[in-house]
This record gives C-alpha cells, structure tokens and sequence, in this order.
C-alpha cells in the first residue's frame, strides 16, 4: 500500500532535517566553515568596534615621520635617534608620574652614537624603575636560547596547569630551535619589566588573539601588556579556571581557548587612543626644564600606562587584524592591557551551540519550505532567519562580549531551503511547468517568474501602482511598408523591433504589446524598480543611439532609414491581468498611459524624437544624472490642463548644443510670457540648427497675428 501525500512529506522533512543537520554538524566539528566564520566575526569587529570606549589609563606615543622631520631640523638628528632623546622621553614621564613606560622597539644593539649614550637611556630607565623593554621570540631571531643568566625580572608563576599550549617549541618543528633577541645588557638590567611582542595569527593569518605570556627556557614571560602591569607592581601567581576556561590572574581574568590564546576586543583605530607624537614629547620636555610651558603639561601623563612605538615608513610593524590589514603592532599591546584593564575579553562559544543554533533553523525552514506551500513566505521566512541569526550574532557580542557563530547556522538555514525547494519542485512542479509551457509564448519573462511565484495571480485583475510607460512609432514607416515586399518587411520589422525590445528588457523593463512597428512598455511592474524614470528614461536614449548605429545597415539591407519617435510619461495606473476569462494579457490602463501615447505624436509638431513629461524627467534626477531641455507647456488632445515637457538628449549632445539650449531657454520663457515678437527675434537665429526653435518662431507669428488666441499655453490640435 502507497504511503499517502502527508505521510510522505513527514518522512521527507525528517530526513531532510537528518542530512542537513548530519553535513553541517561534520563541516562544523571538521573546521569547514572556520575561514568564513572568521569573515562573520572580522564583521562583527569592525562594525561594533567605536561602540566600546578605550581605556583612559592608556596612552600611546608614536615616534613618527613628523617627528623624525622635526628632530632633523630642529636637533640635527638624523636616523637613528641618538637614546639620549628616549632619556628624556622617560624623564619626562617620570616627572609627569606615569605608571609604566612600554617600549615596542627592541633597542638589541649598541647606540651608533657611542657607550654615553646607551648610558643616558640606562640611566633614565634605572632612575624611573618603571620602564618595560622589548624581547622577541621567532625561530629566526636566534640571538640566544636561553633565558640570560641572574636575570631577575618580574615572571609569571604559574600554578600547577598545563603549560604546553604557551611553549614556543610546540608550534615549531621538532629540529627548529627557538631564539630570544633580548635588549643590551644595560638597558636589560636597568628595565622594570620584560615583555615579549611575540603573537600568533588564525590560520588565514590574521591576528585577533594575543597569550598573557610565552613559556621560553620554562620561563613564563609576560607580553608586554601584562610586563606593564608588573612594571606598576602587579604580583605574578596565576591559576587555571578549568571550569570557566580562564586564567586568574590577582583581580584579572582573562578567558582562553584550548592554544592559551585570548580573543581581543580591538576597539578601533590607534587613533582612538589619541595618539602623541614623539616630537611633542620632547618639546615638552625642553619646554619644560627650560621653566616655560609645556605644549603637553606633565598632568595629561599622570597614572597612565604609555606606549612608545614606531610609526614611520619603513620603520613600523604592521599586522593584519579585523579592523585593518596594516595595523600597527602596538596596537596588540594596547589592546591586550585595555582588555586587562576593562575585562572585557571576547569568549568564543562553545562548539555545540553553533550545532544547536543550526538544528532549530533547519527545523524552522523545514516547516516554512514545505509545509507552508508558499515560496514567497518561505523565502522571506528564510531571509527574516537569516537577519536573525546576524542579529543575535551582534547582540551577543555588543552585550555579553560573547562570540556566536553565525556561518554554521547560516548553511542550515540555505541547506535546508535549497534541499526542501529541490524536493518541492520534483514533487509539486508539474504545475509550474505546466505555467511556464502555457504563457511563456505571450508573457513576458518577468510576468513568468511572478506567476510561477504566485500562480494565483492567473486571475482577472489589476492593481495601481506608478510606472514609467514607453510608447514609440517609427517615422512614416507606412511609406516605407510600401517600399518593400512582405519578406524584405518582415526581415526589417523583426530586425528593429529585436534589438529596441532587447534594450527596453536589459532595463528591466516589460514589454507590453507591439502594434506593427510601435512599441508599447513599461517599467515598475510586475518586478519593482525604485528607479523606474531613471531606467526608461537611459533605455529610450540607448535605443536611439543603437538606432543610430544601425542606420547605414538598414540603408544597405533594406534602401531605407528608420527614424523612431518616442513618448515617455510617469504616473498612476492599473496594471495586471487584464481580457475575457478565456484569453487576457498582462497590461496597463489609464490617463498616464494615454498622455505617453500622447506625447509619442507630439514629437511631430516640434521635430522631436524624444518627448517626456516633467514627471519623468525630475524623477529620474533622483537617482542619475540626466541631461535635456525644457521644451514645453502644452495641453495634448484630449486634456484640458497643460503639462510641462523635456526633451531628454545625452549628455555629449547636450554639451555640444549648450549655446544653442541657453539662447533657446531665453526665448521659450519670452514665448510662454507672451512676448512674442521679442522671442521670434531669437528663435528665428536658430531656426536652421533646431526644429522646435522652427516650430516656435511659425507659432509666435500666428499669436502676433492673433493674440487673442493665446492662453498661456501652447495647445495641441492633433495626436
């Protein structure tokens, strides 16, 4: 016995649930989605990033090409500085009463200025006790293997926890040694802590995480974040909370991942942190031992934690983070100690709340794809989960600094929707097909998609809506008719109409019926454009360019040339399924449609090609540039109210006749203002170059004849 419709979709929905959630859950746990998930996540930083506020402990001083112009001019220095310039950098700091001095630099030779110098920077550095100097680890840097014997600076020491993930020897290989490039010997001694700047990028190469310390010859050497805080007299002892999966650290806690890696929350640009410049710095300090005023007075220091970097071409390190591709790599540091300081790390979610996240959606669309009966709502369905998914994503990290993942659910959700439509259309197409078979002979293919969308729109009927309606004709084509035998015609007829209706669809416009050689569309319907004037608008003019294109061709083929005009108006009508219950087409009704039809003819009388209604014209301002001329106030045959129309042209023509449209504009308002005779003086000048300049000069001799007649308006008296 045949299982029956709804017992067969059950079991389909299940598995369809059952795959999907079996594929995703292994991409998940396999690291498959891992690179797209970091894009989602360098989103989320980029985009929240200014609505965290960077901590107002920290400052940052950037010795940078202002500065170095600066002390060669000033001071003779050339590059590199002499250290004397970092001892006054630090004495002034002292004075001002920072809390620690961070340098990213690593000072690893000896001054080329001589021992006195590397002696002023020493001393200094001795005299404020809090300053932190620079170590790198690489398997390149290869200075030493070992941690420097009798050197007594402030470590980590770690309870009793499983240190491998800190160890350098472990992410290298088994062969590869690890080296240490440590500063000079006097400026090591003279240091109140030692940082490394070592980090680690994701595995697409990008640094969002840094460790609170590098284990280095069983030496847990802090980062030069965490070197700050012992500079300022923070303890060392530090435990593992398995539970939490953190480091504690005294008041600190700091979240990490199973490779003892911290997710930052980077809180912009460095220039958040308002940075100083080196050459502020000193000028200061000379200002200030000379008893004048200070451009930076000491207080603006006072408690801070500074860090002095590099940040000139050729001299800084830069590292590709979420918020850019060249960060500097101070900013690592900062970052790492504002996150310190302000305990807000990112904790990254655990793995099953991707894969729970993932079976509610692929449950949601299940039940909106196939039991629903409905592709719009089950698209709009899909794409509302979709927004949620992102929402939450955001929300979870603006609120509880809480990574969620966003990719994984996102496949269950577009998975699930194209497995379910696949299984829709191989069981419940017949009648779409079917759609498409019956009306794709008349319809066009926009109208197509929208019935095999909502086949419930083959019902009589219409609705209002604004479109931009496109009426054109071809210039005595009767006589041309006359011309040709019918095969020659035809070949004529179908080769202007292919490639004017190819240019109207290209547009997204819908052609709506051709009459002989007139063409009949429209934009806006079935499929919305909020640029509708604009489309039809930039279609007329590429048609009479293509048109023009082609003139020779048709000249050589067929003996004749082909001159289009062309109507355009924007307005309110009815459009839809329209006809007997037995045959009907998709089409549009009402007076904005008439006044396009209108205006096609009205090209006669002012030898136009191109006609549209002011309507049209402002509209498509809206979104484009549009070129073209005021042409004219003018009741068509059949109205009583005057409208106002353009000439569109392009924008090459439009330069070209630029003189030509001015003095033409001069004489139209004279026209419309009644001063006949004065306009007639100008439009006579133009009356070879320019058709409706010849017909305004013809017009203006009638109302001197008559001037009874005139109403303040031009009224047509033909279509």
């Amino acid at each position: 016995m045949r299982l029956n419709s709804r017992i067969k979709k059950h079991c389909a929905a299940a598995l369809i649930a059952i795959s999907v959630f079996g594929a995703v859950s292994l991409a998940q746990v396999s690291g498959f989605f891992d690179y797209l998930e970091y894009k989602t996540y360098d989103f989320r930083v980029r985009l929240l990033a200014n609505t965290s506020r960077p901590s107002d402990d920290i400052l940052v001083v950037l010795l940078n090409q202002a500065s170095i112009d600066w002390a060669n001019q000033e001071r003779g220095w050339s590059w590199p500085w002499p250290r004397k310039a970092y001892a006054e950098f630090i004495d002034y700091m002292q004075h001002a009463g920072a809390q620690t001095v961070a340098f990213d630099v690593i000072f690893s030779e000896p001054s080329v200025y001589g021992p006195e110098d590397d002696a002023a920077f020493t001393q200094a550095s001795a005299d404020f006790g809090r300053v932190v100097q620079t170590v790198f680890f690489s398997t390149q840097s290869g200075k030493s293997l070992t941690w420097p014997e009798g050197l007594d600076k402030p470590l980590f020491q770690p309870d009793a926890f499983d240190l491998s993930p800190y160890d350098l020897l472990q992410h290298t290989m088994n062969d590869t040694q690890v080296g240490a490039q440590f500063p000079i010997e006097g400026l090591l001694e003279a240091a109140g802590s030692i940082g490394t700047i070592t980090g680690t990028a994701d595995s697409d190469s990008i640094f969002r995480r840094a460790q609170l310390f590098t284990l280095f010859d069983h030496k847990a050497v802090p980062g030069l974040a965490a070197a700050s805080l012992f500079a300022s007299g923070t303890e060392a002892g530090l435990t593992y909370n398995e539970r939490k999966r953190s480091l504690e650290w005294g008041t600190y806690t700091i979240p990490v991942d199973k490779q003892g890696m911290s997710l930052l929350r980077f809180r912009g640009d460095l220039d958040r942190y308002i940075p100083y410049s080196a050459a502020e710095i000193l000028q200061s300090a000379e200002a200030y031992t000379q008893g004048r005023e200070p451009l930076l007075p000491p207080e603006d220091f006072s408690g801070k934690y500074i860090f002095f970097g590099y940040y000139a071409p050729g001299l800084f390190d830069m590292c590709n983070t979420p918020i850019s591709s060249v960060y500097p790599g101070v900013g690592m540091h900062i970052t790492m100690l504002d996150n310190l300081l302000q305990g807000d790390f990112i904790h990254e979610s655990p793995g099953w709340v991707g894969i729970l996240m993932g079976l509610a959606a692929i449950l949601l669309v299940n039940l909106l794809t196939l039991y629903s009966g409905r592709i719009p709502l089950a698209i709009t369905g899909g794409a509302v989960l979709l927004m949620v998914i992102t929402g939450s994503a955001l929300a979870a990290y603006y609120y509880a600094s809480l990574w969620l993942p966003m990719v994984a659910p996102m496949a269950a959700v577009v998975l699930t929707f194209l497995t379910a439509t696949l299984y829709n259309y191989a069981t419940e197409g017949n009648q779409k097909r079917f759609i498409k078979s019956a009306f794709s002979q008349y319809l066009s293919p926009a109208v197509i998609d929208r019935l095999l969308a909502n086949p419930g729109l083959l019902s009589l009927g219409g609705e209002r809506r604004e479109i931009s309606i496109f009426f054109s004709d071809v210039q005595g084509f009767t006589s041309i008719s006359e011309q040709l035998d019918p095969t020659k015609l035809t070949e004529l007829l179908n080769d202007y109409l292919s490639f004017m209706t190819d240019t109207i669809l290209e547009s997204g416009g819908t052609i709506d019926k051709y009459e002989g050689d007139a063409i009949i569309a429209f934009w806006n319907a079935p499929v919305n454009h909020e640029d509708h004037a604009a489309r039809a608008l930039a279609s007329s003019l590429s048609c009479q360019q293509k048109l023009a294109e082609r003139q020779d061709f048709f000249a050589e083929q067929y003996g004749c040339r082909l001159f289009t005009r062309i109507g355009l108006n924007t307005g309110y009508a009815v459009v839809g399924n329209m006809g007997s219950t037995k045959r009907f087409d998709y089409t549009m009704l009402g007076d904005s449609v008439n006044l396009a039809a209108r205006l096609e003819g009205l090209n006669k009388q002012f030898g136009t090609y191109l006609m549209c209604t002011e309507t049209t014209f402002t509209q498509a301002l809206r979104t484009q540039t549009v070129f073209g001329r005021k042409l004219a106030q003018v009741t068509v045959v059949g109205k009583h109210e005057p409208v106002t129309v353009y000439e569109p042209m392009s924008e090459m023509a439009f330069r070209e006749k630029k003189p030509l449209l001015q003095q033409f504009d001069e004489a139209r308002d004279l026209f419309y203002h009644g001063s006949f005779a004065q306009a007639l003086t100008l439009f006579e000048a133009l009356t070879e170059q320019d058709p409706p300049s010849f017909f305004y000069a013809a017009q203006c001799r009638y109302y001197l004849e008559h001037p009874s007649e005139w109403k303040g308006f031009w009224q047509a008296t033909s279509k």
